[in-house]
């Protein structure tokens, strides 16, 4: 596996892949550790989640510059990533015993019924680059917690921090074979997933990625969590307080250069603020600094594979093609590395690339719309239903058009964001299952009823 710098394309460093035999000497350190790790007292697991926390804190510059120099996030995000991974274990640390309590049920005199929640095993978490900790630790802080061990194929881009991840864990003290990292391509996780030593699978990543491991996880009737691609629609109505939509809309559609499942893609902007809307849209797109991601100043790195920029292109240049009026950006930046401009569109055609796929990267698609209803309908015609962002003065407005809109998270005047505190998953394309919070903790647990007489 080589790791390669998308803002300069130098070669930074290759990795060795785990053949089989590597692989299947991880499986049965899983499956022996996890015989021992489900026995710990949940304190003791709270209390090395608190030492990985203080473990991402010690090592928030090293872990930042990693991040960057694989993928290109700018590195003042990057050290929000991992400040935001180390949230994560503090949350967990602090509530799992809580969330995992055992519930008590109505039952006849002189007898007790309750649910307990016990782990299932190695679980498998295949994971992708854009958030390459984030991902990661808010997948294994609840599942490690809850005494599952873990076992992490990450996206082949990022080896370097495949590794690290696996440091934080050993440095923090975690029994050796509580969390591993398999370094194999995608063409090698059917394998492991069809091991009958792997009792469940969690995937982030696209849509084709996720149906492969929920069909063959389905075949053996394992249990799965998918978060896959979004198409999230960003709605500005008449009252909205443009200030504060443009500037939650610029870092909705540019965070991260784009590449987020969440960040905000179709802007669905009512026509009484339509043309300030986007005359202020635009301006502030044109504002953001893209250049180097190691610059502080920076807002917007190279996207993390020449490949994946040109795919992008492609869609851009499709949908201009189809009758979308391109307002700023849509060129690749003539310079070394993949950067592509933060990009807006206009009267977007039915069908066009970016009004129906997920586009992973600062391209914003704007819609005109005379009144809410047409806003909501226009929302709902998709089939992702991960999350949404409307802005309106009016609150209850706001909840009552939340109800209509199909997703799994809506957020009034905020952007769409992942929360410890709260669940986080979407609906139909958009994947299956929540993660973070309770609901995200109890997804790889038995829930057991025990009946004593």
């Amino acid at each position: 596996m080589d790791s390669i710098n998308p803002a300069t394309g130098e070669h930074l460093e290759t990795y060795e892949e785990d053949g089989p035999d590597t692989v299947e000497a991880k499986l049965g350190t899983a499956v022996k550790t996890f015989e021992d790790w489900r026995e710990r007292p949940m304190r003791e697991r709270e209390e090395l989640l608190a030492a990985a926390a203080d473990v991402l804190r010690e090592n928030e510059d090293k872990y930042a510059k990693l991040m960057t120099r694989e993928m290109g996030k700018p590195i003042s995000q990057a050290r929000g990533e991992v400040q935001k991974c180390a949230w994560v274990c503090d949350h967990y640390a602090q509530h799992a015993s809580a969330y995992l309590e055992a519930d008590h049920h109505p039952s006849p005199p002189g007898s007790n019924v309750r649910t307990v929640h016990d782990p299932l095993g190695p679980v498998l978490a295949v994971m992708p680059w854009n958030y390459p900790f984030w991902q990661v630790i808010r997948f294994a802080a609840p599942y490690l917690t809850a005494g599952n061990v873990g076992l992490l194929k990450h996206a082949s881009n990022v080896p370097g921090c495949a590794q690290a991840l696996e440091e934080v864990f050993l440095e923090a003290g975690y029994p050796e074979g509580v969390f591993q990292t398999l370094m194999i391509g995608s063409g090698a996780v059917d394998d492991v997933l069809e091991d009958d030593r792997v009792r469940a699978a969690t995937l982030t990543g696209s849509g084709p990625a996720g149906r492969a491991v929920a069909a063959t996880a389905g075949e053996s009737l394992k249990k799965t969590v998918l978060e896959l691609g979004g198409n999230d629609p960003f709605i500005v109505l008449d009252d909205a307080d443009i200030d504060e939509a443009v500037e939650a809309g610029v870092l909705a559609r540019n965070k991260n250069g784009g590449q987020s499942c969440i960040a905000a893609k179709r802007f669905i902007v009512h026509e009484a603020v339509y043309d300030e809307y986007v005359d202020r849209l635009i301006a502030a797109f044109e504002s953001q600094t893209v250049g180097d991601p190691m610059n502080e100043a920076t807002d917007v790195g190279p996207q993390a594979d020449p490949d994946l920029m040109a795919e992008l292109h492609d869609q851009v240049a499709a949908s201009v093609d189809a009758g979308a009026t391109l307002r700023t950006g849509g060129e690749p930046l003539d310079r070394d590395g993949a950067y592509y401009p933060p990009t807006v569109l206009t009267e977007i055609p039915d069908g066009c690339p970016v009004d129906t796929e997920e586009t992973f990267g600062p391209v914003a698609a704007v819609y005109e719309v005379s009144d809410e209803e047409e806003a909501v309908s226009l929302a709902n015609d998709s089939p992702f239903g991960l999350g949404a962002s409307l802005w309106t003065a009016d609150r209850d407005r706001g909840q009552r058009l939340a109800r209509d809109i199909e997703a799994g998270c809506v957020y009034i005047n905020q952007l769409t964001k992942s929360d410890p505190r709260v669940p986080f998953g979407g609906i139909g394309d958009s994947g299956y299952g929540r993660e973070l919070s309770e609901a995200g903790i109890k997804e790889f647990v038995n829930r057991k009823t025990v009946w004593v007489e």
